[in-house]
């Protein structure tokens, strides 16, 4: 893809890991993931994060806390629907079940899978 055509670019990191499933810590990694995407959207492309699709959903189906049964018919699946329309996805470090996941569903799909914003910049 050339530097003139904007790339969907999947942010796949650390959100629920290591939180314990505090809203706080949860939220604290979504705010991580989102100044990733910030950057990528900045330099011209269209970043998503799963979480941003996830969330509204989860509240309209009522689940109630994460990891619950409506958390998992939705959260990992949203994302793995969302990989198959991307050009590229970004692991963001830090330990990350679900991104592991993802980056596994990406290759599988034969997607551009990165580990920095360089990749993803072609610098």
């Amino acid at each position: 893809m050339n530097s003139q055509t904007p790339m969907t670019v999947l942010v796949a990191g650390p959100y629920r890991s290591g939180t314990n499933d505090d809203p706080a810590l949860m939220q604290r990694n979504l705010d991580r993931l989102n100044a990733v995407a910030l950057q990528i959207f900045r330099a011209g492309h269209i970043p998503l994060i799963g979480e941003w699709l996830a969330l509204p959903l989860l509240k309209a189906a009522g689940s109630k806390s994460p990891g619950d049964e409506v958390y998992r018919e939705i959260s990992y699946p949203v994302a793995h629907r969302v990989i198959a329309k991307c050009d590229a996805i970004l692991r963001v470090p830090g330990e990350s079940k679900g991104a592991d996941q993802d980056m596994e569903v990406a290759r599988g799909l034969g997607i551009r899978v990165c580990y920095s914003l360089e990749e993803i910049f072609g610098n």
